[in-house]
């Protein structure tokens, strides 16, 4: 259930002034049905990250210019079409594929967690991939699922010297759990859903 546009604006006004000036709170919209994005839309949500590209093509047909869309899912080579078409900036890269064939901004997605279940590239094989493609502004990781805030914090703080050792300035992490943190840490971008939109 959808918090009301009021309850969506109050919340996010706050996370902005937690965050900081530095800081883009992205609207993670995964499980934000089409209908309930005119509630987003009127609570002044300025930028939204999508997961999947079906439901990017869906949402962005509505709303189109009431957002300015960001890509924050595994981006499939064969997608990158769409998130061309639609998209101002892509936070998940992590396949050669998909970099031979994207045009947008991107930033590098980094699995520093070594999980086997996450996608991203591997630290040692960041400097490689980064030749791919010229389009990468920076750097995002999602951390392992954790109570403590904290927990995330030496892998954010891996993610901010990781990208300064290769001249990029713009990082992408932190979600509902470890926002704050993140943008401790040097965030950029933070991905917030269920901190937001919780009715």
């Amino acid at each position: 259930m959808l918090a009301s546009a009021e309850e969506v604006r109050a919340r996010y006004e706050q996370l902005r002034e937690e965050v900081g000036p530095g800081v883009t709170v992205v609207a993670a919209t995964k499980y934000v049905s089409l209908e309930e994005m005119a509630v987003l839309a009127e609570a002044g949500i300025e930028v939204v990250g999508e997961n999947r590209a079906q439901d990017l093509e869906a949402k962005h047909a509505a709303y189109g210019d009431a957002f300015r869309w960001h890509f924050i899912g595994h981006l499939q080579s064969r997608k990158a079409k769409v998130v061309n078409a639609l998209c101002e900036l892509v936070h998940s890269l992590d396949s050669e594929s998909a970099a031979k064939r994207l045009e947008v901004p991107a930033l590098v997605q980094v699995n520093l967690a070594g999980e086997e279940t996450k996608s991203g590239v591997p630290p040692e094989d960041l400097s490689r991939f980064l030749e791919l493609y010229a389009g990468v502004r920076g750097l995002a990781t999602m951390p392992p699922a954790a109570n403590d805030p904290e927990d995330s914090r030496p892998l954010f703080r891996k993610l901010h010297v990781l990208a300064e050792e290769h001249g990029l300035h713009e990082l992408s992490m932190g979600t509902s759990q470890d926002y704050k943190v993140a943008a401790e840490e040097g965030a950029t971008y933070v991905r917030v859903g269920a901190r937001l939109f919780s009715g």
